[in-house]
This record gives structure tokens, C-alpha cells and sequence, in this order.
């Protein structure tokens, strides 16, 4: 156990805190120092009646245990109010925890205009009305901590509470929205969805799980998301009976129903509709909008590569000049002025820090170390020099006067014609080779060619920019010069590299030249609509061509020839990038994702090698299991795997075992119980393990031979499982066969 969290100096404001939850939110934050003004209007569930017995009782109890609380009567309607109760009081407001609430429940053909409206007042306007009246407070202290009380009927629905569920699910847009708008000025807001016993619920739940839902076991989620500790922001989390979970929302990869030259139909939408709806397949998890323009852009794009390339009726490039300045004809084919570039082993060794190069690993002193007899630059320094090409866009004639803050970058394509000299200097020779018409916006395509002192082309690199709402210009939907992405195998990895990215990568990889503030300012980041600076795409960039290079290149530069990728979703600083890789002949496919959430983060990618051997059935680049005593069990069960179809179906999932020694992670094994069915060693191949065991090689040895007992086991703490334990019990068969022997 850490330091205990205590609110010592803290105000916290709790509505509905006469009793149930807002009664034990309001008991905990004062035991652990926090003043607290106990609001209740003191009416019933149904928001009839008025009483200060309920709030006095609870400041009561408070005082009497030492606490500093005090009561308010008054309606959330008058946040106001409720407020200034606390600067009267205590001269500050730290903590809002909106908890008011009311039923009244009818089904939707019998609910009145009254049921709607009270409902609505007290849960969404009631919470509106408190918020606003604490926010100028908290944006002038710098501090606030907000929360939001939504429901499952808000977050699910449910019958006979359509007044209840919208006006809960209302309070997750608000809390969304705050939590984007608050984060400059270090407030956070957060929803929860709490299930415990109350005077709302009281003669709804069966008599026995009433009693289990407590809302004491609810409460310390409350008090750590109100807690100057706590930095999430915008999250949703459900909660009760000492158990929390965080959701989020998922969505298919959906289908682009749209076609060059063809109406838009129903039917179109009808014959599509099992994939529309397939979350078997790829799906992704929009976090912002932003995340929801991104990923449907991507879709377009994607649909859009597979249209005819030929010219619309509008020509081939259109455009007259009046769409804000946006006039590709004007753009395409304008060279936008040569740029030297010079750089030093210092700049080399910045950039390679800046992808994560670090000390401790075993190459590291031929990309850090100038006077290593090795050193050598990364060959992905090489999208350095060509930078300013994105950077002067604005200076093209057509393109003066388009939004900057509208431009993603969407791809990257570099080539080097040789390994990159410690020391060079360079002549840059940007172009917009072409515009495409991707309708929803428009698709710039920017080659850089780098040249040495004697004119020898060095690199080559295409920038692919996507420039949001320039598009319906009447161009083409193709370009003969994008150099494209590539689909990787449908197979499992080959390999996979993890590697955790620094708290400060941003920081670090901007001082190679990319100086936007959306990855260093917190402000600057959260008016983009992100909870806090994000990773530049070309440093995750750096860190997958890295994995590749090192797994089948050894490392050795002279062997890299080009890479191609497309920015798929940010990655945070501090998040973990992992690189898939599939090797066809001498190209290496790969994806990235970030393991923390599994978003891909690259996709469509390649690195192009010269002269590397083909490895046959490469593993996954994971921790040894060799030496032991488990590791003779692991391959005994792949055995029985293999043989028992029976048991892959009925389990259905992927497990992963981390083998201890002496504390630490000794070995990785996964059971995967999908498909055909497998034992091998690693991580899993293909996303992530559904459940996810740790014990030590002595402890996993008893408990196959049955001298162990698994709920023993669990229950002592030699077995720590993370995921969906209900699995383990489908696989005891197989633990079975370890005790009777057969293994």
C-alpha cells in the first residue's frame, strides 16, 4: 500500500448527499481531510418534499468523528447557491461531485411532460447549473475535480426509465466536452456509473444483492478520481461492489459504400450491412473527435485507392481560385525553392536519442557515439533534411491560403540510395507532384529529393498530407506518383519488437525540427481535442523502423533501402509501441499498435532491405523460457492441444502464462485456444491474450501435478490472473490431465 490519499486543504460540494451514495462519498472525503458541504433538498425519490434532516444528519455524523462539514438545502437548480455555500464556508471550491438525482419511472407511452422535465432538472440541468456556478473558481485556483453520475440505463438503456437514461447519458457529453475544456486549466471531470443499493433502488433489487451493493463500495472510486493524484480526464468508469471498470466506445472498420459516378443507395447500405455491423474483425476505439474524423477519412482513402483514376467531368485538377484560396491547378507541378540543409554527428545522435535510442541497449554506442568505430546514422534521420517542405506549403501559389490546422500528415515514403554520411551537407528540392480529390478533402503529394555536394541524389522522401474539407474540387481520385501502401499477410507475425516510449519523447524528438506545439503544450494539445500532448507520428515512425532493423537487419544500415507508412492514430508519450512484422522475400511488412490500448497507431507499412536472407518461422522476439522445470509441461500440452478440438472450441480464448524465477519474468508461454489451436512461446501472435496468468515455475509445477489446488492457489496470491478468469475454468480439463499424470 502507498501513501494514503488524503484531501487535507481540499472543499469538496457532494449534491444528494443525505444519504446513500452521496452520504458515504461525503463521509470518506471527510475522514480523509476534505471540508465538505453536504447539499439535500431533503425530498423523495420522486423529488417531492423538502427536508434539512437528511443533510443534517450527515454533517452530524461528520462533526462528530472530527470533520469540518456543513449543510445546504437548496435545489441543484441553484447552483449558485450551492457554491457559495462552500466560499462562505471554506473560501474555496476544489471538488464537485454532481450525485442529485430522482425517479420517475414510466414507460414511454405513459411518461408525461412533467416526469420528462423534473427528471432532466434535477439530473442534467441540476449538475449544469452546479458545474458552471464552481468552474471561474476552479479555472482561477488552477485545481478542480468534477464528477459526473450517469447510469446503466444511461450508458444501456432500460425499460420504463427513457427520462432517466437520456438525462444520464446527457452527463457523459457534458463530462466529455468539460474534460477537453478544463485540462489547460488543471480540471479534470470524469463519469462514473455506479450500481449500489439506495432509496432509488431499494425495492427494485432482489433483498440479497441489495445488501452486497453497498455504496461504501462504491465511494473510493469517487475519492480517487477527486484526488490531485489522480490525471485521467474524460474517462467513464462503472463501479460497484468493489469492483471498477473503465469503458469505452468501440467501432467496426465499417464499409465505404460510396462509388465514383454511382447514387448513393439503401440498398447499398442493405447489401453491406453484415460488415457495416462486423466487430469480429478489425474495429477501432475513437477517443475524440478528432479519432472519429481520422479513422473515416482513413476508410475513405482506403475505398477511394480502388476508384477509377480517371478524370471527372470537372477535369483533372479543377478549382478556380474561389474555395478560400484553394486552387490545386495553380499548386501541381511548382518546385517550392531549393533548401540546404547541413547537419553533424551532433544532429544524428539528437535524432536517434529522439526515436528512442537508449544506453541501454547493446548497439547503442554506433548511433550515440561519434568516435565509436561503428558510427553510423539512423537511416530514418533521412525525412529530417525535407522537413521544411511541410513546414513552406503555404508558400505554393494555390495553397496560400488554406487552413495549416486542417493538414494531417497521412503517409510518408523515404528512400536512401545510400547510408547516410555522420556529416553531409544537403540541397532539398521540394514539389507537389499532385492533388488528389478524396471528396472529403484533398490528398497533397510533396516529393523531396536531397542532393550532396556533388549533386548526387542521397534521399528521397514523399510527404502525403490530407488537407480536411478542401475536397469536391472535381479532381482526379488517383495519383501515377503516390508510391503506396501495402496490405500485410493475413498470417500471424513473424515478430513482434515492444518497446515503452519515454515520458518525455515529445519533447526530446522535437528538437530535430518539428517544433508544433501540440506536442509539448498541454494548452495548445487540449485546443486540438487532446487530454495531453501527443507523440509525433514520424518519432513512432523512427521506433518501428528501428524494431525492423534490428530483427532482420542486425542493425546494420547499409542494408536498409526505403519505408513506407500511414499514420493510422497518436501515440502518448509513455505508451508502449509494439511492431508486428511479416517478412515477404526482402520485404518486411509491419504494423504498429500501442499496447496499452491496442489502437494501430501505423499500418499499410513496409521497410524495403537489400540483402537479407529470408528467416523461415521466425518467432516472435520474446523472453526465454529455456531451463525451466514448466517448460517440459508447455510443450507436453501442445501435444494435447492439438489433439483435443473439442476443448479449443469450447474455451475460445487466448492465455498467457508469465513463468516467474526468483520474482521476475523468467518465461512466456501462450495457450491459444482459437482456430486450430496452439502452445508456443511469447506473447500472443495475433492481439492480445484474453486472460493473463503470472506464477512462478515451482508453483505452476505443482499445480500440473496436482499438489496445488487452483483455487488455493488463487486465493493465497501464487497465482495472479488479469483478464477474463471465467476462461481458466474451462481449461481445468486440461489441468486435470496434468494430475492424473498424463503429462
Amino acid at each position: 500500500m502507498g501513501e494514503e490519499l488524503r484531501f487535507d486543504g481540499r472543499v469538496a460540494l457532494v449534491t444528494g448527499a443525505g444519504g446513500g451514495l452521496g452520504k458515504e462519498y461525503a463521509l470518506l472525503l471527510a475522514a480523509r481531510g476534505a471540508s465538505v458541504v453536504v447539499n439535500d433538498l431533503g425530498g423523495d425519490r420522486a423529488g417531492q418534499g423538502k427536508s434539512s434532516m437528511a443533510a443534517d444528519q450527515v454533517v452530524n455524523e461528520i462533526r462528530s468523528k472530527g470533520g469540518n462539514a456543513v449543510a445546504n438545502y437548496d435545489s441543484v437548480e441553484d447552483g449558485d447557491k450551492l457554491v457559495q455555500t462552500a466560499l462562505d464556508n471554506f473560501g474555496r471550491i476544489d471538488i464537485v461531485i454532481n450525485n442529485a438525482g430522482i425517479l420517475r419511472d414510466r414507460s414511454f407511452a405513459r411518461i408525461s411532460d412533467m416526469d420528462w422535465d423534473l427528471v432532466h432538472r434535477v439530473h442534467l440541468r441540476g449538475s449544469f447549473m452546479v458545474t458552471r456556478a464552481a468552474w471561474p473558481h476552479m479555472k482561477k485556483q488552477k485545481f478542480g475535480r468534477i464528477i459526473m453520475t450517469s447510469s446503466a440505463a444511461g450508458l444501456y438503456g432500460n425499460f420504463g426509465q427513457t427520462n432517466y437514461s437520456a438525462a444520464k447519458l446527457g452527463l457523459v457529453g457534458m463530462s466529455n466536452t468539460l474534460s477537453r475544456e478544463g485540462i489547460k486549466y488543471n480540471i479534470l471531470c470524469n463519469t462514473i456509473a455506479p450500481m449500489a443499493a439506495s432509496r432509488l433502488t431499494e425495492d427494485i433489487m432482489p433483498p440479497d444483492i441489495f445488501e452486497k451493493l453497498k455504496p461504501d463500495y462504491v465511494a473510493p472510486m469517487v475519492a480517487y478520481l477527486s484526488h490531485e493524484e489522480c490525471q485521467s480526464t474524460g474517462g467513464i468508469y462503472e463501479c460497484g461492489a468493489g469492483w471498477a471498470a473503465k469503458l469505452r466506445w468501440q467501432r467496426t472498420a465499417g464499409v465505404n459504400c460510396l462509388k465514383p459516378d454511382q447514387p448513393y443507395t439503401a440498398e447499398q447500405i442493405r447489401d453491406n450491412w453484415d460488415k457495416i455491423c462486423d466487430f469480429e474483425g478489425k474495429v477501432s476505439y475513437p477517443a475524440s473527435t478528432q479519432d472519429s474524423m481520422m479513422f473515416m477519412l482513413e476508410s475513405i482513402n482506403e475505398g477511394s485507392s480502388e476508384a477509377d483514376s480517371s478524370p471527372s467531368s470537372k477535369g483533372d485538377t479543377g478549382g478556380d481560385g474561389d474555395d478560400g484560396g484553394f486552387n490545386p491547378s495553380k499548386a501541381i507541378g511548382v518546385e517550392m525553392g531549393a533548401k540546404d540543409f547541413q547537419y553533424t554527428s551532433r544532429e544524428a545522435i539528437l535524432y536517434a536519442l529522439g526515436v528512442g535510442v537508449s544506453t541501454t541497449q547493446p548497439d547503442h554506442l554506433k548511433f550515440l557515439f561519434e568516435l565509436n568505430e561503428d558510427f553510423c546514422v539512423l537511416p530514418t534521420f533521412g525525412v529530417i533534411p525535407s522537413f521544411a517542405a511541410l513546414q513552406n506549403l503555404t508558400s505554393v501559389p494555390g495553397l496560400e491560403s488554406i487552413d495549416v490546422t486542417r493538414i494531417l500528415h497521412g503517409e510518408q515514403y523515404l528512400e536512401l540510395k545510400k547510408p547516410l554520411d555522420t556529416s553531409a551537407k544537403l540541397t532539398n528540392k521540394p514539389m507537389v507532384v499532385d492533388i488528389v480529390d478524396k471528396k472529403s478533402g484533398a490528398v497533397i503529394i510533396i516529393n523531396a529529393n536531397s542532393y550532396d555536394e556533388n549533386n548526387e541524389l542521397v534521399i528521397v522522401n514523399q510527404n502525403v498530407v490530407f488537407l480536411v474539407g478542401a475536397g469536391g474540387f472535381g479532381g482526379k481520385r488517383s495519383s501515377p506518383h503516390l508510391k503506396e501502401t501495402a496490405k500485410a499477410p493475413s498470417r500471424a507475425p513473424d515478430a513482434s519488437l515492444q518497446e515503452k516510449t519515454s515520458l518525455d519523447q515529445a519533447a526530446l524528438y522535437r528538437l530535430s525540427g518539428d517544433y508544433n506545439p501540440l506536442h509539448i503544450d498541454p494548452s495548445f494539445a487540449a485546443m486540438g481535442g487532446f487530454a495531453q500532448p501527443i507523440l509525433h507520428g514520424l518519432c513512432s515512425f523512427g521506433f518501428a523502423s528501428r524494431h525492423v532493423l534490428k530483427q532482420y537487419a542486425n542493425n546494420d544500415v547499409s542494408k536498409f533501402k526505403a519505408i513506407k507508412v500511414r499514420f493510422s492514430k497518436p501515440v502518448l508519450p509513455g505508451q508502449t509501441i509494439q511492431t508486428d512484422m511479416w517478412q515477404e522475400g526482402t520485404r518486411i511488412h509491419f504494423q504498429s499498435k500501442v499496447v496499452e490500448t491496442g489502437a494501430v497507431c501505423i499500418s499499410g507499412a513496409y521497410v524495403d532491405l537489400h540483402g537479407v536472407a529470408e528467416q523461415k518461422n521466425a518467432a516472435p522476439s520474446q523472453p526465454s523460457s529455456s531451463g525451466l522445470k514448466s517448460e517440459a509441461i508447455f510443450s507436453a500440452a501442445s501435444g494435447m492441444v492439438s489433439g483435443a478440438p473439442v476443448l479449443v472450441k469450447k474455451v475460445n480464448g487466448v492465455i498467457q502464462y508469465n513463468i516467474t524465477s526468483d520474482g521476475k519474468v523468467a518465461g512466456v508461454w501462450t495457450i491459444d485456444l482459437k482456430g486450430q489451436g496452439a502452445v508456443y512461446v511469447g506473447e500472443p501472435k495475433s492481439g492480445k491474450a484474453d486472460v493473463t496468468v503470472t506464477i512462478s515455475d515451482e508453483d505452476f509445477v505443482a499445480l500440473a501435478s496436482g499438489s496445488l489446488k487452483p483455487q488455493t492457489a488463487f486465493l493465497s496470491g501464487k497465482i495472479k490472473v488479469k483478464g477474463q478468469i471465467m476462461l481458466l475454468q474451462k481449461v481445468l480439463p486440461m489441468f486435470e490431465s496434468f494430475m492424473k499424470g498424463k503429462l
